[in-house]
């Protein structure tokens, strides 16, 4: 008998040995938990055997799970003998679901891979940078795969002046503090050879005493061990030169040339599509500057609409920091500073400058009726309007003429704090795009010529400010002589901002033409009539008191009121506001008007269309 026979046996038998404790026993509680356990170990058996029933075997101890086995049938007939299986679907391993039987090397990925990723892949040009500045940004990026890619301590982008025989560093990426924008001459070093030869370098072991002298560009020695540089050429011209360098022997081979000549062909075309688009841009922003000259827009009536124009052609011209525009006061016959912007914090001249023509650049610009410009202010005594001036500013300078019919009506001047930053075509262009700003000032002066030499207003026919004042002043000392009555009344057209939203355009001017002439129909030879400034009349009553005056102005305040002018094909109705000041016995204008003035505040500020008195 086997051990699985006995294991049995002993198994089964307690079944009987519960059962006769239940003949033994007479308490009832014990027989029926007699009963309970027997029916429990029964079913315990039942399950326990059908839990582990394999291919026709069985198992109660896991030690003895594989104890038996089925012998596989002899193969007797083996010719003739077929198995049929009754599934159809044999299970298969596909080549698709094959794993390598080599294990595979796993990199942990960090958490914020995605993240940072994006953030390196995604980011985005500074706000407010130019067009040259968009290209430093990109050659750095640039110069930052450079040095990680070989591992390096530096990696410097230099520019080359072939003018000045002079290597500028633009942009570098290095572990270095010792490293820092500058310019160097052309001697001996192995950059000048770069230059010299226009051939890559390369240099494997400098030893620690020629470092010195040879690696120009740092200010304490780094220990830099290798080098190589390579050259740069646009337009068969050598501009720069891309350099690496590193503290580890032999760092860069022959490869390493090949592979910064891929990294050079990739900065040229840069600066190619750079130069192209800044050269559609710049043409652009100054197509646009002159069309805002020539627009309908601009009329040009007074002198603070012509300033303007000019500053903002000027600002699509050329790049600058300070603008200045110097104006041929006709009438004065002087040139003086009329406009001036500063788009920094730098000390600057101010406006109304009369500019001195000897010894200063925009006189050299005035006497020559040729452009001036200068590309370093910091060689020598440099003065640009006036001995006087007081500035700080320090870079290039550019004065522009203004010439009309071989006369100088102007002179556009540029600042920037850029050294050499005007350049030649800049001029050029400058030079030949002026000619109808110079029209447009040599139209403003004439006129304004015109307007000093007469002495009535052309768009109202009343006396300008400067005869009326004059003629004022004459009736003043005559009606004291005549110890005759006056009085003065300033008649001002009110705000009509509700008015305005009806009519396309400016109806000021039509307003005023009308008003004017209503007016005007109103006088006597006794009186002065004249305009002192766009909305405001004087009238000068001789002969008048100032309550007479009162009733005329009452009367023509509401003549005005109800008469309707057209503008535009349309039509509404203008009020005025009256102060009237008495004259009678006085002879000083000044203190008249004042008191004009103050009657005409009261009947402003009483909602206007009315008329106040002050004596």
């Amino acid at each position: 008998m086997d051990r699985r026979q006995k294991k049995r046996i002993l198994i089964f038998l307690l079944v009987p040995i519960l059962a006769a404790f239940l003949f033994v026993t007479d308490d009832l509680l014990i027989r029926v938990i007699i009963i309970t356990l027997i029916i429990i170990y029964v079913a315990f058996i039942i399950f326990l055997r059908d839990s582990v029933r394999f291919q026709g075997g069985y198992s109660i101890s896991e030690d003895e799970s594989d104890a038996e086995t089925f012998a596989e049938p002899k193969k007797e007939f083996e010719e003739s003998f077929k198995i049929i299986s009754k599934t159809k679907d044999a299970e298969v391993i596909s080549g698709q679901s094959v794993a390598p039987d080599f294990p595979s090397k796993v990199t942990l990925k960090p958490p914020d891979l995605k993240e940072r990723f994006q953030e390196i892949a995604n980011e985005q040009l500074p706000k407010g940078i130019e067009q040259g500045e968009q290209f430093a940004f990109a050659l750095e990026k640039m110069l930052t795969v450079i040095k990680e890619a070989y591992e390096a301590h530096s990696a410097i982008f230099f520019w080359y002046n072939k003018k000045k025989e002079k290597l500028t560093i633009e942009k570098f990426v290095s572990n270095s503090t010792d490293l820092k924008r500058r310019k160097f001459d052309i001697e001996d070093d192995i950059l000048s050879k770069i230059v010299q030869s226009g051939e890559p370098e390369l240099l494997s072991d400098i030893p620690s005493a020629a470092e010195a002298d040879v690696i120009r560009y740092y200010d304490t020695a780094q220990g830099i061990r290798s080098f190589v540089g390579v050259p740069l050429f646009y337009d068969n011209s050598l501009i720069a030169i891309l350099a690496v360098d590193s503290k580890d022997e032999d760092a860069f081979g022959i490869e390493t040339i090949y592979s910064l000549g891929r990294f050079v062909r990739v900065i040229t075309m840069i600066i190619s599509i750079f130069e192209e688009k800044y050269s559609d841009t710049i043409s652009q922003k100054r197509l646009n500057g002159i069309l805002k000259l020539l627009s309908p827009d601009n009329d040009y009536e007074n002198e603070e609409e012509l300033l303007s124009a000019v500053q903002s052609a000027a600002e699509s011209f050329v790049s600058w920091d300070a603008f200045v525009f110097v104006y041929y006061d006709p009438v004065d016959k002087i040139f003086v500073t009329k406009k001036v912007s500063n788009s920094t914090s730098l000390k600057y001249i101010g406006e109304g400058l009369e500019v001195k023509l000897k010894g200063t650049l925009v006189g050299k610009a005035i006497r020559t009726g040729l452009p001036v410009k200068v590309d370093d202010t910091t060689e020598g005594e440099v003065t640009r309007f006036s001995k006087k001036e007081d500035l700080s500013f320090e870079g290039s300078f550019l004065a522009v003429p203004l010439v009309y019919k071989k006369q100088i009506f102007g002179v556009l001047c540029f600042e920037n704090l850029k050294k050499s930053a005007f350049t030649t075509q800049d001029v050029q262009f400058l030079k030949n795009s002026l000619n109808i700003l110079s029209f447009i000032i040599y139209s403003h002066s004439t006129r304004k010529l015109l307007e000093s030499l007469t002495s009535i207003d052309i768009e109202t026919r009343a006396l300008n400010e400067n005869e009326f004042m004059e003629r004022f002043q004459a009736d003043l000392i005559k009606a004291k002589e005549v110890k005759a009555p006056g009085a003065l009344a300033l008649i001002k057209i009110d705000d009509f901002i509700e008015q305005e939203s009806l009519f396309d355009g400016d109806p000021l001017p039509r307003v005023v033409t009308t008003i004017a002439n209503i007016i005007s129909k109103e006088l006597s030879y006794l009186n002065l009539f004249g305009r002192l400034d766009e909305r405001l009349f004087a009238i000068s009553f001789f002969n008048a008191d100032a309550k007479k005056v009162f009733v005329w102005a009452e009367k023509l305040r509401v003549k005005i009121a109800r008469q309707p002018i057209t503008v535009i094909s349309k039509q509404s109705t203008f009020t005025v506001s009256i102060g009237i000041a008495s004259t009678t016995n006085k002879t000083d204008v000044e203190e008249i008007i004042e008191k004009a003035n103050l009657a005409l505040q009261k009947a402003v500020e009483k909602g206007g269309n009315s008329v106040q008195n002050i004596n």
